[in-house]
């Protein structure tokens, strides 16, 4: 198998979830993976392809930790792919502003990213070829209801993938957004309820969130997502952006082609 950009692999939320499924797929198949987290293993994992997994603490929204992570692990190993995979997900009026629940969930899945960024895309700058995967959502284009700021921390990141894409292409580096759609993972018993009882919205946030979380725990596997990124990492031209699954392609082309009104119509009767 050909290694396009080396053997070694940092990825961020790499204890659970589309993180830990996406590290076992690369180590099984050859990868050096360095697991990010802020609840690592306490050991390394070796697999009978050849690779390992190194579990290292990282939270990335604390800058302290994000360097200290980053300078170690550049110490240990040449990194030719970074992935993010970490992030929370939080149910919310979009009306509503619990500011520490929001700030939390932004620095999480956006700041995060770039927080990580900083650190390590001039390592990525300084090969000769280098790969950047984002894991984005599907949410990130499709308006659901009561996911306003998760949905807008997952479009900030789609924006900011394809920028990004344009300003390193000079300089070796590919960058990739994934969008995965409704996945069975741990995030789901994660998700934050942040509506009160006595908000006018309360009922219709359980309702709607209620279906969304039945979707996930009917939908893809982490795996289905993993593959995703490990075909990225075999490829010398990945694409900009990736949505994982038949289903989900076709809704986002779906968002691309039908009038606001009328995916607004639909969306509203698929949760409300």
């Amino acid at each position: 198998m050909k290694y396009v950009y080396g053997k070694n692999v940092f990825i961020t939320g790499g204890s659970s979830g589309i993180g830990l499924a996406t590290a076992q797929l690369l180590a099984a198949n050859g990868y050096t993976v360095y697991a990010g987290s802020r609840n690592p293993a306490s050991v390394i994992r070796t697999f009978e392809g050849g690779g390992e997994i190194h579990p290292v603490f990282i939270d990335v929204r604390d800058n302290d930790s994000v360097e200290k992570a980053v300078r170690s692990i550049i110490k240990q190993a040449d990194i030719g792919i970074l992935i993010h995979c970490a992030g929370i997900g939080i149910a919310c009026p979009g009306e509503e502003y619990p500011e520490d629940a929001v700030n939390n969930l932004l620095n999480t899945n956006y700041h995060g990213v770039l927080r990580v960024n900083s650190h390590f895309l001039k390592h990525l700058r300084s090969r000769e070829r280098s790969l950047c995967v984002i894991i984005g959502s599907v949410a990130g284009v499709i308006p659901i209801p009561y996911q306003s700021h998760y949905c807008a921390s997952k479009a900030a990141l789609d924006l900011y993938a394809r920028s990004l894409r344009t300003e390193l292409r000079s300089f070796g580096v590919r960058v990739s957004l994934l969008m995965p759609g409704d996945t069975k993972t741990g995030f789901t018993g994660a998700r934050k309820y942040e509506v009160d009882k006595s908000s006018p919205f309360y009922e219709a946030c359980i309702r709607a969130t209620a279906v969304m979380e039945r979707d996930e725990d009917t939908g893809y596997s982490p795996d289905t997502a993993a593959k995703a990124v490990f075909d990225l990492c075999r490829t010398k031209k990945p694409t900009a952006r990736k949505t994982v699954g038949f289903k989900y392609k076709f809704i986002v082309l779906m968002q691309r082609l039908l009038p606001d009104r009328v995916l607004e119509f639909l969306i509203g009767k698929m949760y409300l």
